[in-house]
């Protein structure tokens, strides 16, 4: 607790100890933020776009500009923040785990993975608590919660029981930090949380002895949260993510010179492909009119995520995913989604080779894409603020400017319009 300006006479006794000045916080401020804007030899504010004709290229400087400062000031804390941050409470002040990628990717693309380390260190605290979990539920390994508070504990909550796409996160993290470092003690920091989350992983997926493959629920929420946990199956973010999450795991257990656990790669060979639909990638195998009654194409368009927040992998043909792309972005409801949704589309853009779509979702028009004034992300009038979409903006404009692995074209995600000038430093792809 942090009391400041108040005179010691007006201040209890358990409480004097915490009173600093604002001189003090002030100079506090000051060396805070420049752990911001000052580091590996360069600036905070590494993307110009001066020298644009496009008339949102302001805009979107404006956007990065405050993002970062926003981020960086209730986002680089003890442990993960909730989505309004430390601004005022929302879902009774706890945070949500699926949210981490939002809020913390950015860092490691822009390279500040120190501000991460409190929140990784929170991870490595909340092991046992998660670990409990997945014994009490009959898994090996650990399950991650989804709403949950500083010591880890799982918070009630009518989807926090069923989703499972903040599993993967940490081992996303972990190799986005291994990416900076490339040391083995880094593989020797993270290892004991990637295996056991990946242990989680591969006894989580059932297998199907009718169809001879593994398949993720029922009962599970998928990212796209509209759907019965009592019968979905397969969600196609999910699927990938998995595959993703154990291949990953399996290459450190290769870094560290040992034998990957030959259950990881049973299931990751054996996980089910994605299920279209004339020629569409469906939400989940377990909605085929999903699309056709028109009633969930709402909420987080996360098909996108399998090829947006996620690189390329066989569950998938890039063909229909582009059949995909091209039917949400016509059709999705998009007044009714969130503020990462824009981000998550103009990855997915990127990844497509369309530089003109990835600029146009950063500003699509719904309410829940409005950046005001002071940078906040507003979504309706119980949060008028949302981190996750700051923190979704700054990962979308890097993989705007400095790619994903494989990706030769120089800022693969500007606009080779003539309208756009950018010189950016500083900054990584994405895997």
């Amino acid at each position: 607790m942090v009391i400041i300006g108040a005179s010691c006479s007006t201040v209890p006794p358990i409480y004097r100890e915490a009173l600093v000045s604002r001189h003090q916080v002030l100079n506090t401020s000051f060396d805070s933020l420049g752990s911001l804007t000052v580091g590996n030899g360069g600036f905070a504010f590494t993307v110009d776009f001066s020298g644009s004709l496009d008339p949102r290229a302001n805009e979107l400087e404006r956007r990065i500009v405050l993002s970062q400062y926003l981020t960086r000031a209730q986002c680089a804390g003890a442990q993960p923040p909730q989505e309004t941050g430390l601004t005022y409470n929302s879902w009774y002040g706890k945070f949500h785990l699926e949210m981490a990628w939002w809020h913390m990717v950015h860092f490691f693309l822009w390279n500040r993975p120190g501000l991460m380390e409190e929140n990784l260190s929170w991870y490595e605290s909340a092991a046992g608590k998660a670990e409990e979990t997945a014994l009490r539920q009959g898994f090996k390994g650990v399950r991650w919660q989804k709403m949950t508070e500083p010591s880890g504990n799982d918070s009630p909550s009518s989807v926090g029981s069923f989703l499972i796409w903040q599993q993967p996160h940490i081992i996303y993290f972990a190799e986005l930090y291994y990416r900076q470092f490339q040391d083995t003690v880094t593989l020797n920091r993270f290892k004991d949380l990637v295996f056991a989350t990946a242990d989680f992983m591969a006894s989580y997926a059932w297998y199907n002895p009718e169809k001879s493959r593994y398949e993720l629920g029922p009962a599970l929420i998928p990212a796209q949260e509209c759907f019965d946990p009592n019968t979905t199956l397969n969600p196609p973010f999910e699927l990938s993510y998995w595959y993703w999450g154990l291949n990953t795991a399996i290459q450190w257990s290769r870094r560290l010179g040992q034998s990957p656990n030959p259950e990881w790669v049973k299931v990751r060979e054996g996980l089910s492909p994605l299920f279209s639909k004339d020629g569409i990638y469906l939400p989940a195998e377990s909605v085929p009119l999903a699309y056709g009654e028109g009633t969930h194409m709402r909420d987080h368009p996360a098909v996108l995520g399998a090829f947006g927040a996620l690189p390329l992998c066989p569950l998938y043909d890039i063909e229909l995913m582009q059949n995909t792309f091209d039917f949400v972005w016509e059709n999705w409801q998009w007044e009714d989604t969130w503020g990462w949704d824009f981000p998550l589309t103009a990855m997915t853009a990127v990844r497509l080779g369309q530089p003109e779509r990835a600029m146009d979702a950063l500003f699509m028009d719904p309410i829940t894409n409005t950046y005001l004034r002071n940078g906040h992300n507003y979504q309706n009038e119980r949060l008028r603020l949302y981190l996750p979409g700051n923190g979704g903006l700054l990962a979308a404009v890097a993989m705007i400017c400095a790619g994903y692995d494989g990706c030769t074209i120089p800022n693969p995600g500007i606009p080779r319009n003539g309208l756009w000038a950018v010189k950016w430093e500083g900054l990584s792809p994405m895997p």
